[in-house]
């Protein structure tokens, strides 16, 4: 989750709990709904940032292999 993500979900709780005492259901909602925008976006954002790694990871494991490959092809010759 990023910083902009958790301000705008602290920013959702604080919204929700001036709705709270001020009785203002709306108020209390769009809280409810920032807070879980921010979390979704958080959670794509971790998504992506995941799948980037095991990206990498693949193309580092198989660079290696291709090394490997070459080297022997190379000492076959």
């Amino acid at each position: 989750m990023s910083l902009r993500d958790k301000i705008d979900e602290a920013a959702g709780k604080a919204k929700e709990s001036v709705g709270k005492a001020t009785e203002d259901d709306r108020m209390t909602r769009e809280g409810k709904a920032d807070q879980a925008e921010a979390k979704v976006r958080g959670l794509a954002h971790d998504a992506v940032e995941g799948a980037k790694e095991g990206f990498d990871d693949v193309k580092q494991t198989l660079g290696g292999l291709v090394d490997k490959a070459k080297d022997a092809m190379d000492r076959k010759k």
